[in-house]
């Protein structure tokens, strides 16, 4: 089962918060800074795209965000996180280059700012978020992927930004609680969807699995909160 995540000061993260980084992967560059918010994104000026029944819909701060990252897939994000299969954590459940890449972040800093303790913390600290993070960033579209090591507030991010919902989409970012709750407050762990299987369970990619690894899984839909949506080309 998967670890919930501490604070190093405190017994959950609670908010999320901006930075920056270059990624490249599968030939794509990202933007040198990316910005990045993870109170709901403030919308830009309104925006809108047409249904086949000219009636406008207007798109989603994420969206509008998206226009400015490489155009990535979520069979390419999949393909990246499916690379990480096998890693594995140390005997004192940290050690990955998932901790490595966090604790070298702005947001750890400014989340040790917030709530206290120190950034090697989270040296040792569960890191199934963390992995979901590192790959958006690796990809490049960590304004629409978001980041946090903490499962709950990253859930609520993707809600306030209007991309969450209950359909087990490829590339979509999947939260559980083990005692089938769809009570946001109660997740324990996240991953990614790969595919809906059609029989009341879902193919995930995940870190820190009961293993503590990167791991394929098959979970039932019944321990499923919700998903949250990043923006994929095509």
């Amino acid at each position: 089962m998967a670890k919930q995540y501490p604070t190093p000061n405190a017994p959950r993260l609670t908010k999320l918060v901006l930075g920056v980084s270059v990624a490249v992967v599968s030939g794509i560059t990202a933007p040198a800074a990316l910005a990045d918010s993870h109170s709901p994104v403030a919308a830009p000026p309104a925006e809108s795209v047409s249904t086949a029944k000219n009636a406008p819909v207007a798109k989603t701060p994420l969206e509008i965000q998206a226009e400015k990252l490489p155009k990535v897939s979520a069979g390419q994000v999949l393909e990246l996180a499916s690379k990480q299969i096998g890693v594995r954590e140390n005997a004192q459940g940290g050690g990955t280059k998932f901790h490595s890449w966090y604790m070298a972040s702005q947001r750890a800093r400014e989340t040790v700012a917030r709530d206290g303790g120190n950034v090697r913390a989270y040296a040792n600290a569960p890191w199934c978020a963390m992995f979901v993070s590192w790959v958006g960033e690796q990809a490049g579209i960590r304004p629409t992927m978001g980041w946090d090591a903490y499962t709950v507030t990253h859930a609520k991010w993707f809600k306030a930004n209007k991309h969450w919902g209950q359909a087990a989409k490829p590339g979509a970012v999947v939260y559980f609680d083990w005692n089938g709750s769809k009570d946001i407050s109660a997740i324990d762990h996240v991953g990614f969807v790969k595919k809906d299987n059609g029989d009341g369970t879902i193919t995930t990619i995940e870190g820190n699995t009961g293993e503590g690894r990167v791991e394929q899984r098959v979970r039932p839909k019944s321990q499923v909160v919700g998903y949250g949506y990043p923006v994929y080309a095509g």
